[in-house]
């Protein structure tokens, strides 16, 4: 890895990949059973496209218009065709030995992929019959980078923490953690740098960062700062001198401080809202004594993952947003939301959980993994009543297919559906938890080399904007069984058809 050990054997990172090999295990079964149903392929998948009610399963959503430093919430069309054609491919080389490179962060706009790696930030561009080694941009930031944001503005800027450039290190393991960047994803241009107050200790893996309305707010171990997106002034800030201190938070449309108090071996925890511009607390909400983490995958309407168990989130506590009372409890008993590290012992990321999306009124949230997997469905994602806790409706995988929710789509939910066979197209596709259709966006396959670290949430960004399908892996390294090979970093996927 660029920085740090290996994660160890006990790590999620590491039971992710042993998913992920008896996923190519089941490739075999899949393939057997797939040749049976040959005619489930890409040509069935375009009748199935154009015999579909192409409107029926949407929900009339439109795009509205969003002030430029808001956090973008783009609402996606059906293609004119779902026929997929690669419309980005980049690898990475020169890998020597048990070498590990970190990506921890992608983005993408409707011209440009983009990827935190290591000290910089690369874009490229989405085109038919892309050059792998082509980029658009690099941003060289000076430093290493500490933190990263899931979050783009509406005119696609988004913002990292770095080490400071001048200290002269192989590793932010080995210095502070305070410099903050705002970036241009769109041309790759650094459009502001500034200091964080009394960060010098700030950590990698004790550092956050997220981005909400004109506002970036930070937080680490010893303290909390927010910065205008525009110019870069410092807004408000805090020390970590008391008991309790903010130790991340999420954001979007809204700011949620997670506040950690007490000894660190035991530690308590709160929510609060923030207003982002002057550090006020709105209001407060008090989480039980005795969990072991806590995860904040929306900000608004508020929603809490309270971990248990051991790696294991076991209930969602969903909030008023305007009072932050508790609506409901939700219990994960047989689900995966996956929620943790971006990657594991390294990059913090309260608000990331790869297996559940939350929407306005709604929360989907993906299952275990069938046991049963000649039978049965892969998995299925539950769409959960926000103010009930109760489930509404569920989107069932296929057979050797898995289901993996990837984002809001106004009230609709884009799904990606991974393949573990040769024959049935991945695809991703558009579902109305109200009327249970369904449409699909794109049809395609992915590298039979790659698919099962690609389309595994746990170990690879899945990203659907503006068209486009991504998947790009958060650790790179080398095949040792082709050492020389380069590697694979991210694809991009879009429609065949005429633009739309």
């Amino acid at each position: 890895m660029s920085f740090g050990p290996p994660p160890s054997m006990y790590t999620h990172s590491v039971l992710a990949a042993d998913q992920s090999r008896k996923r190519r295990r089941r490739r075999i079964v899949g393939a057997v059973a797939a040749v049976v149903a040959a005619g489930v392929c890409l040509s069935a998948g375009l009748f199935w496209y154009h015999s579909a009610d192409r409107t029926q399963g949407r929900t009339g959503a439109k795009a509205v218009e969003q002030a430029p430093d808001t956090v973008r919430q783009t609402v996606e069309k059906p293609p004119v065709s779902p026929e997929g054609q690669v419309v980005v491919q980049h690898n990475e080389g020169g890998f020597t030995g048990n070498e590990q490179r970190v990506a921890p962060a992608t983005w993408a706009t409707s011209k440009i992929v983009a990827r935190a790696l290591a000290d910089r930030i690369e874009g490229y561009e989405i085109e038919p019959d892309p050059d792998s080694d082509a980029k658009a941009w690099t941003l060289q930031l000076g430093g290493h980078i500490c933190a990263v944001s899931r979050d783009v503005t509406a005119d696609n800027r988004t913002a990292v923490v770095v080490t400071p450039g001048h200290v002269n290190v192989t590793s932010p393991l080995d210095s502070g953690c305070d410099e903050v960047i705002m970036v241009d994803l769109d041309t790759g241009k650094k459009l502001w740098q500034g200091k964080i107050p009394a960060a010098d200790d700030a950590t990698l893996n004790g550092t956050d960062i997220a981005l909400t309305r004109g506002v970036v707010a930070i937080a680490w171990e010893d303290g909390s700062a927010a910065y205008a997106m525009d110019g870069g002034k410092r807004l408000w800030s805090t020390s970590g001198t008391s008991q309790c201190h903010d130790s991340a938070y999420a954001g979007g449309a809204a700011l949620l401080a997670l506040v950690k108090c007490g000894d660190s071996s035991a530690p308590t925890y709160r929510v609060e809202k923030v207003e982002p511009r002057t550090g006020k607390v709105l209001w407060r909400y008090s989480v039980s004594d005795g969990l072991r983490s806590i995860y904040l995958p929306s900000a608004d309407p508020p929603v809490i993952a309270a971990e248990a168990g051991e790696y294991q989130v076991t209930d969602l506590i969903t909030l008023d947003p305007k009072s932050g009372e508790r609506l409901a409890t939700i219990s994960l008993d047989g689900y995966d939301p996956k929620c943790g590290g971006n990657v594991e012992l390294f990059f913090d990321a309260v608000d990331r959980c790869y297996g559940m999306v939350v929407g306005r009124d709604r929360v989907f949230v993906m299952s275990k993994d069938t046991a049963d997997v000649t039978t049965k469905p892969e998995n299925q994602i539950t769409a959960f009543d926000v103010k009930k806790g109760t489930a509404v409706a569920k989107f069932e995988g296929r057979l050797f297919q898995r289901v993996v929710p990837v984002r809001m789509n106004g009230d609709d939910l884009i799904i990606f559906r991974s393949t573990s066979d040769d024959v049935q197209p991945a695809a991703v596709v558009d579902w109305n938890p109200r009327t249970d259709k369904e449409t699909p966006y794109l049809l395609f396959h992915l590298p039979s080399d790659d698919e099962g670290e690609l389309g595994e949430p746990d170990m690879s960004d899945i990203l659907y904007e503006q068209g486009h399908a991504f998947f790009a892996r958060r650790v790179l390294e080398r095949d040792t069984g082709h050492p020389k090979d380069p590697v694979l970093s991210v694809l991009g996927v879009g429609t065949a058809g005429l633009k739309h």
